[in-house]
C-alpha cells in the first residue's frame, strides 16, 4: 500500500484492513461523543493505580480519572533518564497520590497493590537502543518486574483489573501490511523480547491464577507532555523541540512509514480495557488509519509551525540494526471487541502538540 498523502488529515483508521475512509473527529474533550468510551460514573470514587504515573501517558490517563472522580495513585521512580516529570501533573497535584518508587521495589508495592481496584501498569524502560546497550536493566523494568506485580497481585489483591501497556516492537520487521495480532512475533532489540515476556505473564497469570488481564499493543504515541528532550520516547519529541528551538529537523532514512495514535486516543482505549472485565487476556493491537512517511512527518510539522527545516542523513549504523522499515497497525480486534476508534487526527494531534510545547518547553528540555 502506498502512504496516504499528507493532506488527508481527516481520516478513520481502518474500515477494512488496507482502508482509510473519512471521519469528522470530535474535539479532545467532547468525551461524551462516543458511547464506547466509559461515562465518567465508571471511575467515580474507584481507587486505581498507575506505574509510571508522572510519564507521558500515565499522567495523562492519571488528569483524566483525576476529572472523572476516580482516587488515583500514582507510582513513578523519576530517573532522569525516563519520562516521569512533575511538570506533566501541573495543575492536579492535590488531586491525585503520587509515590515516588521504582516499580522494581517489591516491598513498595506491596503496600501500594492492597485495595486497588484497577491497575494501569505502564512503567517501563522504553528506548531500544539503550535495551541494546544495557539489556539487564531493560530485563529488571520490563520483566522481571512485571511479573512481581503480578505476583503481588496474586497473593494481595487478586481480584484487581490489570491493564498492562506493551508495544508494536515486538512484531519485528513486519511480513505484511498493517500488521494484525495474527503476526508472527519476532522482536529485533532487548526491549521486545521482554516486552513479549511481560506480556505472555500478564496471560499466563490470567489463566492460570485467574487474575483479570488486558494487553494493549501501543504503536506510536504521541502528543502533550511527551519526552522531548532526546529520542528514548519517541523521535517526534526530540523533532519537536528542534523545530521550536529553530535547529533543524534531522530524518534519519525518511522512506519508512508509520501510524501514530494521539495520546487520548491511547487514553479512551485504557479507559475501555479497565472497565471491560470480559475482553480476554491477549493481546489487542491499537493504530490509526493515516500513514505517512517519515519525510512526509517532518514537513508537515514544518508547515503546521510555518517554519523550520529539515536534514535527511542516512541510518546510523547502530539504530539500522534494530529498525523495523514501514510499520502500521490493523486495530479492527479491539475495535469489534470494544467499539473504540482513534478519534484525532494526525494533524489535530501534532497542531495541539506545538502549541503545549510552544508555552511549556522550558520544563521538558
Amino acid at each position: 500500500m502506498t502512504s496516504l498523502s499528507v493532506a488527508a488529515a481527516e481520516t478513520q483508521p481502518d474500515a477494512a484492513p488496507d482502508q482509510a475512509i473519512p471521519l469528522a473527529l470530535a474535539p479532545v474533550n467532547a468525551l461524551a461523543a462516543d458511547a464506547a468510551i466509559p461515562a465518567a460514573d465508571t471511575w467515580r470514587g474507584r481507587q486505581v493505580l498507575i506505574t509510571g504515573g508522572l510519564g507521558f501517558i500515565g499522567s495523562t490517563l492519571a488528569i483524566r480519572l483525576a476529572e472523572f472522580g476516580a482516587r488515583v495513585t500514582l507510582i513513578d521512580s523519576l530517573i532522569p533518564e525516563y519520562g516521569g516529570n512533575l511538570a506533566n501533573i501541573a495543575g492536579y497535584e492535590d488531586r491525585l497520590r503520587i509515590n515516588l518508587s521504582d516499580i522494581r521495589d517489591r516491598f513498595s508495592l506491596e503496600a501500594l497493590v492492597r485495595g486497588q481496584e484497577v491497575i494501569f501498569n505502564l512503567a517501563g524502560q522504553t528506548s531500544h537502543l539503550d535495551s541494546m546497550r544495557d539489556p539487564h536493566t531493560d530485563l529488571e523494568i520490563n520483566c522481571t518486574a512485571q511479573l512481581s506485580l503480578l505476583e503481588i497481585c496474586r497473593a494481595s489483591n487478586p481480584e484487581a483489573r490489570i491493564v498492562f501497556a506493551s508495544t508494536r516492537q515486538l512484531y519485528g520487521r513486519p511480513r505484511y501490511l498493517p500488521v494484525d495480532e495474527a503476526h508472527p512475533t519476532q522482536p529485533v532489540d532487548v526491549n521486545g523480547i521482554n516486552k513479549l515476556s511481560a506480556e505472555l505473564y500478564h496471560q499466563l497469570y490470567a489463566q492460570v491464577h485467574g487474575l483479570s488481564t488486558s494487553v494493549l499493543r501501543l504503536t506510536n504515541t504521541i502528543g502533550p507532555r511527551m519526552r522531548v528532550k532526546d529520542a528514548r520516547q519517541t523521535f517526534v519529541g526530540i523533532w519537536i523541540r528542534r523545530l521550536l528551538e529553530g535547529d533543524p529537523i534531522e530524518v534519519w532514512g525518511g522512506q519508512q512509514l508509520r501510524d501514530f495514535n494521539d495520546v487520548e486516543d491511547v487514553v479512551d482505549a485504557l479507559l475501555l480495557a479497565g472497565a471491560r472485565r470480559d475482553l480476554a487476556p491477549t493481546p489487542f493491537n491499537l493504530g490509526h488509519g493515516e500513514r505517512l512517511s517519515l519525510r512526509e512527518l517532518a514537513e508537515l510539522l514544518i508547515d503546521l509551525h510555518g517554519s523550520g527545516r529539515l536534514q535527511v542523513t542516512p541510518y546510523p549504523t547502530e539504530r539500522q540494526r534494530i529498525d523495523i522499515g514501514d510499520y502500521y497497525s490493523c486495530h479492527q480486534r479491539f475495535t469489534a471487541a470494544t467499539g473504540w476508534r482513534p478519534r484525532r487526527s494526525l494533524r489535530q494531534t501534532l497542531e495541539r502538540t506545538l502549541a503545549f510545547y510552544g508555552s511549556h518547553l522550558p520544563a521538558y528540555r
